[in-house]
């Protein structure tokens, strides 16, 4: 069974998970998102469910199944009755979502291949409500592209940029160890977010499949402040984000976070803070090891100083 992040599966229980990693040795690696409820405030296809916030997913599975609870959700493949691909969702959600429709427009105009975009989150699995966002995929080296297009698009009035509250409800949702202006200096900087039609969406990477390796094990070994330039950011959108360093111990930062995804360049200095791991390679830096990474964070010193 192959699953990478941004793909859905639902259980024999009807308990619907996000995947959460590309990796699965011990089960699949994943977030529990949504449950059956009679009283829950989402619907689809005659059934009501409940969405799941992080600590009550862990709190819910340790109750019920506490043989998945790991560091994260690691749940038997033999249990999975049904799975959502971002990628083959897509044409049929683009023809009933004339927002969505325009992002696909957009980016399919200008190159981007049709197999190489996604829908995932809510909207995915046919739970969205009113409120909610969009989370638009893109695979691979395409993202980059898709990346470009969206600036395009938002110079010629095609998409619009967020406005001052939707900046603030993200940085307020985020909680960032961060002032609100070096937050916002940081995020406009990366143009992976716009607004459709009034709406909300993040453009989000996935890994293609021939870009998927193994990462190393780390141990953990102890908190860290460290000063680095980065020599390779390919992945800082993935999750979790990588840099690679210049740096006379660490090597490299896998941050969990997805504030802090994409927040610096090749060739510039960042200063980072979270928790050190020993792996086979050398030292990690891992920077959101909690929920909502208290304590911890990268910030370009480059771009501050410019």
């Amino acid at each position: 069974m192959r699953l990478r992040i941004r793909d859905f599966f639902q259980t024999r229980q009807g308990w619907i998970f996000a995947v959460s990693d590309y990796s699965h040795p011990k089960g699949i690696r994943s977030l529990l998102r949504y449950v059956p409820d009679p009283d829950g405030e989402r619907e689809a296809k005659g059934r009501r469910y409940k969405k799941m916030d992080f600590d009550d997913a862990y709190r819910f599975l340790r109750s019920e199944r506490s043989d998945w609870v790991a560091d994260l959700h690691q749940v038997p493949p033999e249990e999975v009755e049904r799975i959502f691909s971002p990628s083959q969702a897509l044409p049929a959600v683009a023809q009933a979502d004339p927002r969505i429709k325009r992002i696909v427009e957009i980016l399919a105009g200008r190159g981007v291949p049709m197999e190489q975009m996604g829908i995932t989150g809510s909207i995915l699995v046919g739970l969205q409500g009113p409120s909610s966002d969009i989370d638009f995929v893109v695979y691979g080296s395409s993202w980059w592209k898709a990346r470009d297009i969206l600036a395009e698009a938002k110079a010629r009035g095609e998409i619009d940029e967020l406005d001052r509250a939707t900046w603030k409800k993200i940085y307020l949702k985020r909680k960032p160890e961060t002032s609100f202006e070096e937050f916002m200096l940081h995020e406009k900087r990366k143009g992976n977010r716009g607004m459709v039609q009034g709406t909300y969406f993040d453009l989000l990477f996935t890994r293609d499949w021939d870009q998927i390796q193994p990462q190393p094990v780390g141990r953990p070994a102890g908190a860290a402040r460290i000063e680095a330039r980065v020599t390779n950011a390919d992945f800082s959108f993935d999750s979790p984000a990588i840099y690679r360093l210049n740096h006379a111990e660490v090597k490299e930062i896998f941050c969990y976070s997805h504030t802090y995804a994409g927040q610096a360049l090749p060739g510039e200095s960042i200063e980072a803070k979270g928790v050190l791991e020993e792996t086979e390679n050398g030292l990690r830096l891992v920077v959101g090891t909690t929920r909502e990474a208290r304590g911890e964070w990268i910030r370009s010193l480059t771009l501050m100083e410019s």
